[in-house]
């Protein structure tokens, strides 16, 4: 994670009461973003492209992992067919719907997103900026 890395975050880790089936939903839900596993470790595992990015883990201090209310993780789709096959996979996989895959233009006329909820209750995003809609607005 050099300078040259645009990303402002380091990582996001969430958390699992089900580490089994959440790192099964990811698995799922990662590459249509085209991202991978790229660590395991007993009760984490890493998702990214090039670096772990997003982790997935039992909580640390053994207490039950919980979710926070008005948070939710964005993940960049390099389309809206990316976004489209993120919220069916997610679907697929054993998450529930939190807004269906569209234009969302509440947050500018070149966002298209798709919400979900995975297997423990974290809301996920898929996003595509069309930069092409942005400069014509």
């Amino acid at each position: 994670m050099s300078e040259p890395n645009p990303s402002l975050l380091s990582h996001i880790s969430v958390g699992s009461n089900d580490f089994e089936r959440a790192t099964a939903f990811y698995d799922a839900v990662m590459p249509t973003l085209g991202a991978r596993r790229i660590e395991a470790f007993p009760g984490a595992v890493a998702y990214g492209k090039a670096f772990p990015e997003f982790w997935v883990q039992t909580p640390l201090d053994g207490a039950p992992a919980g979710t926070g209310n008005g948070t939710h993780v964005g993940f960049i789709a390099g389309s809206p067919q990316a976004v489209d096959a993120f919220h069916a996979a997610a679907l697929a996989a054993g998450g529930s719907d939190e807004g269906a895959p569209g234009p969302r233009p509440q947050y500018g006329a070149a966002y298209y997103g798709g919400y979900v909820r995975d297997p423990d209750g974290h809301k996920i995003e898929a996003a595509f900026w069309d930069e092409a809609l942005a400069n014509e607005a």
